[in-house]
């Protein structure tokens, strides 16, 4: 019940709220009570031929409850319906605000269609905490009070019968129905999370499945999630089918048992039958509060495990921190690395054993090695994505740790092999590097970055990550993003995988151009034109094994060599 209890604590700030939606859907199954009780009273003494002024007082309490009823409903529902959507805001910010410092170190283990079901369904199911966890019993507790009032008033022995079965309606039944389906509402989540994992991986993988003759296979398996699903969901469903019959015999024994225990007092005449029938209706009515409360149960097992969920996300420590007093981002000033040590999470190798290097300002530095040196992994640390096991980065002689982590992903300009393009406009995309580019600032980013094509394009959709676009056309993208966020370091990690020769040498050219006079640490395992480069550092395993200039180097006729000689000779 922890995770229960942590999440009514995230509505803490809207208690008023609920209380308030509480007592107006209180006021309304009263108004129904009262309604009911003042119908009965109107009909029975309609029966008797009295005139119609003997009437008046039931004729007015049956437009005042009616009235009331239908008033106090939609004000019930606008209450509660608007304290549900504050509280949906509510969790969804915070749980984005607890979510973001954790990218991409903390979340890269999760999958990504497992990540969005916890951000979207889990925390849209929580609307259940206060619909139809908090509220009903708090609503049915209140009415519980009310009618005892009325009931023991003229008899206890009633009240204590018509007591017993409401506490069998509204908390006996929905335990029982809990404990039988114990870990219902849980199995049908991982259900859930299984089939949609299942159904983003043949959406994203269905020429591959098609290609190996897998499809059917990877259908037969959503398939059988999807049955033992639905099997689950029969089940929960013939319990409250359950639920909802005892309740209504609940309902139905009280009105047994009140009948039972006031006819001798009619007999005796201290009781009327007008009033026994008001009382028998109003009884009756009592028990709708007690029909929401036949989900509850049900409900607190799937928002506790749809909490759990989302918890077990934000309780990770983030990788990176912001510091209480963050320094200001140098004017200028070189990069330089010493002694780096670091290992991902579950790995037994270092991705870096002690590398160090120096980027000199208005530099250009290559790091260059075999896949699985530790080239990228440089430049996570760069950014901040990760923090080293050991040793230090600096920027212009500052601890890279030592500046709030927004302000150095600013003044860094990234372009990696895998531009993600969002499927949106090509102006929206472009504005992620500069919001409030103007069309003319987007327009000589794009020419800059040989993408005179797309000029008169900025609102075409460049498609789901980016399919109305060439893969030299992402890449260009990626570049008029770096041309737009014009920061004094740019960082180039694998920027030419996966193009062509031709158009790899244009973005080559692009970048050439566009980088002068600013640092630049590039990472690359294609030794294509190394003479631009100021200097070169060779990784091999997570350890620098040469530096120099590509003329040292080859001169040297080391492993940079022979890379360079193998790449080379492959391509005449």
């Amino acid at each position: 019940m922890k995770t229960f209890f942590r999440l009514i604590g995230l509505t803490r700030p809207f208690a008023w709220w609920m209380l308030l939606a509480a007592f107006v859907g209180f006021a309304t199954v009263g108004s129904g009570i009262g309604l009911l009780m003042s119908s009965a009273w109107l009909i029975s003494r309609g029966a008797m031929l009295l005139p119609v002024a003997a009437l008046q007082s039931g004729i007015a309490g049956v437009r005042l409850f009616g009235a009331a009823r239908g008033f106090l409903r939609y004000a019930e529902r606008l209450i509660s319906h608007n304290t549900t959507f504050r509280i949906l805001t509510r969790l969804r910010l915070w749980f984005y605000d607890a979510l973001e410092p954790l990218a991409p170190a903390r979340i890269a283990s999760f999958r990504s269609a497992d990540l969005l079901k916890r951000i979207v369904d889990d925390i849209q199911s929580l609307e259940n905490i206060y619909s139809r966890v908090v509220a009903p019993p708090v609503t049915a507790a209140m009415v519980t009070a009310l009618v005892w009032g009325i009931v023991s008033s003229l008899s206890t022995g009633a009240a204590i019968g018509v007591l017993g079965c409401q506490l069998i309606a509204g908390v006996f039944t929905p335990m029982a129905a809990a404990f039988l389906a114990r870990g219902t509402a849980r199995r049908i989540a991982g259900m859930q999370a299984e089939q949609q994992l299942l159904a983003v991986d043949m959406v994203q993988g269905v020429g591959e499945l098609r290609v190996f003759g897998m499809l059917d296979k990877h259908l037969a398996r959503l398939q059988a999630v999807e049955e033992k699903k639905l099997n689950l969901e029969k089940k929960a469903a013939f319990l409250e089918g359950v639920q909802e019959t005892c309740s209504g015999l609940a309902m139905n024994a009280a009105v047994v048992w009140i009948i039972w225990q006031m006819l001798p007092m009619v007999r005796s005449g201290s009781l009327t039958t007008i009033t026994l029938t008001a009382l028998v209706f109003g009884v009756t009515a009592s028990f709708e509060a007690f029909l929401p409360l036949n989900g509850s149960a049900q409900h607190i097992e799937a928002d506790i495990r749809a909490g759990e969920r989302l918890f077990e996300v934000i309780d990770a420590e983030p990788e990176v921190k912001t510091p209480e007093r963050p320094a200001p981002f140098p004017a200028e000033g070189g990069i330089e690395a010493r002694n780096l040590r670091f290992s991902y999470p579950g790995s037994g190798r270092p991705a870096l054993d002690g590398v160090s290097f120096t980027v000199p300002q208005g530099h250009r530095v290559a790091v260059v090695g075999p896949s699985g040196a530790g080239k990228s992994t440089i430049a996570a640390l760069l950014v901040r994505f990760w923090n080293p096991s050991d040793g230090i980065l600096t920027i212009g002689g500052r601890d890279i740790a030592s500046f709030e982590p927004e302000t150095l992903r600013r003044n860094i300009a990234m372009v990696s092999q895998r531009t993600w393009i969002f499927g949106q406009s090509i102006r929206e995309n472009l504005q992620l590097a500069r919001p409030g580019a103007t069309d003319l600032e987007l327009k000589a980013a794009l020419a800059a970055a040989g993408l005179q094509g797309l000029l008169d394009r900025l609102d075409d959709w460049a498609g789901q990550q980016g399919t109305n676009l060439s893969g030299g056309e992402r890449q260009r993208i990626a570049i008029a993003r770096m041309i737009l966020q014009d920061s004094p370091f740019m960082v180039l990690d694998e920027a030419t995988a996966n193009l062509d020769a031709i158009t790899e040498q244009e973005v080559l050219d692009t970048i050439e151009r566009t980088s002068e006079g600013k640092t630049v640490l590039a990472i690359t395992h294609n030794l294509h034109r190394m003479e631009r480069f100021h200097r070169i550092v060779v990784l091999h395993e997570g350890r620098v094994i040469e530096q120099g200039t590509h003329d040292d180097l080859m001169r040297a006729d080391g492993f940079y060599a022979g890379m360079w000689r193998l790449q080379h000779e492959t391509e005449v």
